[in-house]
């Protein structure tokens, strides 16, 4: 699914995600399926699978370079935007940030979120973490990867892949890369 340049809110996305994962089940016959995004997408998708009840649709979420945490980039953006605009809602104390700070213990949604120490959209790199003590989260940052690079890099689909496969959470890379750190795991079996 691709959204629209114009799009002006996060949970609005998410309920159009929403309709195109219906169809797609529907479509495919698959009562669970996984979910890759990219930026805004991912916290889109993250939204959709913590807020809209989308859980239960979604096995495995992927995340790569979204601000989670927001952006330190939309503090630069004119306060006499609308508390709604998309780049308000990317400001780290916004509304839909501080929703998805609230409890979501019952979310099934196993999520990697993928990030880099070279993102020049999420500042600062830990922006891209989830961090949320309900939610089953690995974060795994990358080095030396641009924000637009993420979605194409061999590496960053081979952690995306090993995810996916094993939803597990125990996604190290095959081969050492001293590019990637080492993932932290937050899971219900390893307090956080």
């Amino acid at each position: 699914m691709n959204y629209s340049v114009f799009t002006q809110d996060v949970g609005q996305a998410a309920l159009e995600l929403g309709s195109v994962v219906e169809k797609l089940c529907d479509r495919t016959g698959h009562e669970r399926i996984h979910v890759i995004g990219h930026s805004l997408g991912g916290l889109v998708a993250r939204y959709y699978v913590q807020c809209l009840g989308g859980d239960v649709r979604v096995d495995g979420l992927v995340t790569l370079g979204t601000p989670h945490g927001g952006t330190a980039w939309s503090r630069f953006a004119p306060r006499w935007l609308p508390p709604g605009s998309i780049i308000a809602q990317l400001r780290p104390d916004s509304p839909v940030l501080v929703e998805l700070e609230q409890p979501a213990p019952t979310c099934q949604t196993s999520i990697l979120a993928v990030y880099s120490d070279l993102d020049q959209l999420v500042v600062p790199a830990r922006a891209g973490r989830c961090e949320h003590p309900d939610l089953n989260v690995m974060n795994v940052m990358v080095r030396g990867i641009g924000h637009m690079s993420l979605p194409v890099d061999p590496r960053v689909a081979k952690l995306a892949a090993e995810h996916l496969r094993g939803g597990d959470h125990t996604v190290p890379p095959s081969s050492p890369d001293p590019r990637i750190r080492r993932p932290d795991c937050r899971s219900e079996s390893s307090p956080g």
